[in-house]
């Protein structure tokens, strides 16, 4: 999720909505707090577009469809109201109220982690998405390293945590039938190197380790 910037006045979600068709950036609403989201960042936008290649490459022929983050997703008409970096649809999409801009079935959800928005990711917002009986899985792309956390709906409402770590990890979405491949996700991303003490500390330990 790109970075969003809470703006002090509460509003009613019909309120929300009447302000956001007409504005011209987009934003969240969640507890009555409207969010103004600025850009992400080149590599935030880098990972996202690269899950969409993945995912939607691999869903092409079937009744599953991809969609990024220009589309609001809604768990009731309380809200919150979010633009998921990646929703998939499976089937005809049901929209919130009469004017098709909100959808209420997702599949499968993704957020790619920025550093100010990945606790509101992980927790309230992952808390109001789990109430989408359509929700089987919720995924959160880790930006610093190639780490993707996969949660998946279980019976009885509980939901599974699982995690894939390093370039030559996979994770498997069996909703959806597809394999998400690390290498895939974070194809030509580059990860900052660690500062040369840590490296030259880690060359010592290794040699002292012989």
């Amino acid at each position: 999720m790109a970075t969003a910037q809470p703006q002090p006045s509460f509003y009613k979600p019909n309120e929300y909505l009447e302000l956001e068709r007409n504005a011209d950036f987009k934003s969240e609403y969640c507890d009555g707090i409207i969010y103004a989201m600025s850009g992400g960042s080149p590599r935030h936008s880098e990972i996202a577009a690269n899950v969409i290649v993945a995912l939607g490459s691999q869903l092409r022929g079937s009744p599953c469809h991809v969609y990024s983050s220009d589309l609001k997703v809604a768990t009731d008409p309380h809200g919150p109201y979010a633009y998921p970096d990646l929703s998939i649809v499976c089937g005809e999409l049901s929209f919130l109220g009469d004017h098709n801009d909100v959808i209420i079935n997702p599949t499968v959800l993704v957020e790619v982690l920025s550093p100010s928005t990945e606790a509101y990711d992980r927790g309230r917002k992952f808390a109001r998405y789990q109430r989408m009986e359509s929700l089987a899985d919720y995924i959160l792309v880790a930006q610093d390293e190639p780490r993707v956390e996969h949660f998946t709906r279980q019976e009885h409402g509980q939901w599974l945590m699982s995690s894939a770590e390093g370039l030559d990890a996979s994770l498997t979405i069996a909703s959806i039938d597809c394999v998400l491949r690390l290498s895939e996700v974070y194809d030509k991303v580059r990860f900052e190197e660690p500062p040369a003490q840590e490296t030259e500390d880690r060359t010592q330990n290794s040699a002292d380790a012989r």
